[in-house]
């Protein structure tokens, strides 16, 4: 740690003239300038002291850090707008002609990113009665020797990271696991020397990896990572059991990723960890070591937010933002990659969730493939001239899937859309959906693990260039019928992937959801009552075996698969220490979603994928029902809302009035009411679990919610009659604006015209 400490403190001689203020924290700050520190809060500090300056050295404050500190520079000129001018901060002392934004690290070896703990050199002179008085704690160490070392490799866009030294030479899982330890804090940097590494080749890459498993799990700091990794693989050695390398259940389903989180500071190498596949890294599978996964974060891990990249720093709506140090540091990195070890990481592309995320995947090029090589692998994309367009056509690839099984073109059919145009606006009512046999539906359920003889009545997927939503029709005799409005782009690959399925998900509503009722006449203490309902029953989970097994089935994720099967097998939750405690994390789970996002369990609904009436019998401003019943109400015989319910059948047709909306929902002419009602037709088809919308009318209703289509997205469905307004507002007109066009194809440029 003093070692480290000496980072921080030879790096004030270098600061600009320009004032910085380091947020160490959300409620701690150390200001620099001219007079040195103003003032210092506790908030992101693990442990401060104070250094009591003598003959021989000088006073410092010695603050040890949970993660990096926030750093801002000041923005000073005449077309400068201060929030901290306008008349409510009469009472400051001075003007403020001046405003913080976002910096990067200012020290000149990166002292904050390489250190946890800083020291800082006070001016003699300066008032440190005051700045300890200030403090909630303080201790006095009495004098230290801090020695100037350098533990890290050279300086780069990214830092700390640990380098094998000259003359060594290991495997680059186990270089990435040793930095991923060192940037968790579980060994310290300066004992990752030669020693180490020499030890690490003698060792088998397996039995490497179960050890650093162990040290990650640690809870303390491993001072002595040498002794603790020969101790651990002697043990190992020894066990038989050790030495033979377990295989993934599920492997066909699972990769291993490498993860990397990159704040405005500092790096972190995160796993590798297991994750559902894609096609394009299953593809390429002997290459899956070289793929990497990079976030951008805030110090902290939490959001970067878009002012931290882009500040706006002037009056009027045509005022241009200000483009922070962060925004060209993040944009050096996706341009010109990083190196870990022997490894460069290049932009690749990424998906659109990820880019919600603030994550992209990377791509590691050697002599045998390149990054660019696989976007050229991926498809033919010269005829996309949007570069926002050609990104999310590449991302399409790397959605979470299981590969099945390559389809000839002879098995696929190409049928045409239901087009319609309403005042010169053009709809397409089948956007996103197709049809998928019967027979060949079986086949996939089976491939993927699911019960062949009830497979699900949709699934979602990727082939080729084609996205979208393919539903089972008994009548299809190909494997596959597609539409044009699936096709994204060219491709010659044949590989049939599902990206989800049809399934019956509990119905909650939000925020947004709540309000837009609220508007449409909906009153509150309907809300108010739903809530106690969802509290009363979160209570009794942890003592009523029933009522733990109905707030499990309402969260219906994998995660409750575990108590749930316990519960079934009769034990009491407040008897089984384990099921209790399993209980409890998931009932502070759901008190955090309701305080935080008020989301409210909806009994009298689901969450159902879209599909298309392919029989053209329903009219406009209706719908099509099938869900399989829950226990709940497979329990309760008396339904109306119900078709011709006995109580043995074990799925329902609702029949009724029905709300229908789609996050994200904020219009609320989002949220429509439509007529659940039976066909016998489509219940020939056994279409469960899904919504199905009819082909006619002037506008799609998938398009009148939020602006949505077919081609995998979900719709909040409620039959509850507390929560169906008697008036709706007209849809909202949600025609995509014309994209930019470029003057040139996308994909040879890509990079360039991404990253711009």
């Amino acid at each position: 740690m003093a070692g480290m400490s000496s980072a921080a403190r030879g790096a004030r001689p270098g600061m600009p003239e320009e004032q910085h203020d380091v947020d160490m924290g959300r409620t701690s700050k150390i200001l620099y300038g001219s007079t040195g520190i103003q003032y210092v809060k506790c908030g992101n500090i693990l442990w401060l002291n104070f250094e009591k300056g003598s003959s021989s050295c000088t006073s410092s404050l010695n603050t040890c850090l949970m993660y990096a500190p926030r750093i801002y520079t000041t923005i000073s000129g005449p077309a400068v707008y201060s929030r901290f001018s306008d008349d409510r901060f009469h009472a400051c002392k001075e003007d403020v002609k001046f405003t913080w934004v976002r910096a990067l690290d200012f020290t000149p070896n990166h002292s904050f990113g390489k250190c946890s703990t800083i020291a800082l050199v006070l001016d003699e002179g300066a008032p440190v009665s005051f700045i300890l008085n200030s403090l909630p704690f303080s201790g006095e160490l009495g004098e230290l020797v801090i020695s100037s070392m350098e533990f890290f490799g050279p300086s780069s866009k990214v830092v700390p990271l640990v380098d094998c030294p000259s003359g060594c030479s290991v495997s680059y899982e186990v270089l990435f696991r040793l930095n991923s330890l060192v940037h968790m804090g579980k060994i310290v940097a300066k004992h990752v020397n030669a020693d180490l590494f020499k030890a690490l080749e003698e060792i088998p890459v397996h039995i490497s990896t179960r050890i650093f498993e162990k040290m990650s799990k640690l809870e303390f700091t491993c001072y002595g990572p040498l002794q603790f990794i020969q101790q651990e693989a002697q043990s190992r050695n020894r066990s038989h059991n050790a030495l033979l390398s377990s295989k993934t259940e599920g492997e066909g389903k699972l990769m291993m990723c490498y993860r990397i989180h990159i704040t405005p500071s500092k790096i972190y190498c995160l796993g590798p960890e297991e994750e559902v596949s894609n096609y394009v890294v299953k593809h390429h599978k002997q290459y899956a070591s070289d793929f990497a996964r990079v976030t951008f974060v805030d110090e902290d891990w939490s959001k970067l937010f878009p002012d931290a990249i882009s500040a706006r720093t002037g009056r009027g709506f045509f005022s241009q933002p200000l483009k922070t140090g962060l925004y060209y540091h993040i944009l050096s990195i996706l341009k010109e990659g990083f190196c870990i070890g022997p490894k460069k990481y290049e932009f690749l592309a990424f998906s659109a969730s990820q880019l919600r995320g603030s994550s992209v995947w990377m791509f590691a090029s050697n002599d045998s493939l390149k990054a660019e090589d696989i976007r050229r692998w991926m498809g033919n994309f010269e005829e996309i001239r949007s570069v926002s367009k050609c990104a999310a056509r590449m991302g399409q690839l790397f959605s979470s899937s299981r590969q099945t099984l390559e389809i000839l073109p002879r098995d696929v059919e190409e049928i045409p859309d239901i087009e319609v145009t309403t005042d010169g606006t053009k709809y397409i009512f089948s956007d996103g959906i197709g049809k998928i046999s019967e027979r060949f539906a079986k086949e996939m359920a089976c491939r993927i693990g699911l019960d062949y003889t009830n497979p699900p009545s949709a699934f979602q997927i990727r082939y080729g260039g084609y996205k979208g939503v393919v539903a089972v029709d008994p009548d299809s005799f190909r494997n596959l019928s597609l539409r044009p409005s699936m096709k994204k782009f060219e491709s010659k690959s044949r590989m049939f992937n599902i990206t989800s399925t049809s399934k019956s998900q509990p119905c909650y509503m939000n925020r947004e959801i709540i309000s837009l009722l609220s508007t449409l006449g909906i009153r509150d203490e309907i809300f108010e009552l739903m809530q106690q309902d969802d509290m009363r029953e979160l209570d009794e989970m942890l003592t009523n075996r029933e009522a733990a097994l109905s707030v499990l089935g309402k969260i219906g994720s994998a995660e409750t698969k575990t108590a749930s099967k316990i519960l079934l097998q009769g034990y009491e939750p407040s008897l089984e220490p384990y099921l209790l405690m399993i209980l409890k994390a998931h009932q502070d789970n759901r008190l955090t979603d309701i305080r935080t996002r008020c989301k409210i369990h909806v009994p009298k609904g689901r969450v159902l994928i879209g599909c298309l009436d392919e029989t053209g019998e329903l009219e406009y401003g209706q719908v099509y029902i099938r869900i399989s019943k829950n226990s709940k109400e497979q329990k309760d015989n008396c339904q109306p809302y119900f078709s011709e319910d006995n109580g043995t059948e074990k799925t329902a047709v609702v029949v009724g009035r029905v709300a229908v909306s789609k996050n994200p929902c904020l219009h609320p002419g989002d949220i429509r009411v439509l007529e659940a009602v039976y066909d016998h037709g489509l219940y020939a088809k056994n279409l469960v679990d899904c919504v199905v919308f009819p082909q006619r009318g002037e506008r799609p209703h998938p398009n009148e919610c939020s602006g949505g289509d077919l081609d995998g997205d979900l719709y909040f469905i409620t039959w509850d009659e507390k929560l169906i307004p008697e008036k709706v507002d007209s849809p909202m007109d949600y025609t995509a604006a014309r994209p930019r066009i470029m003057d040139h194809v996308v994909a040879a440029n890509f990079n360039e015209d991404c990253l711009i």
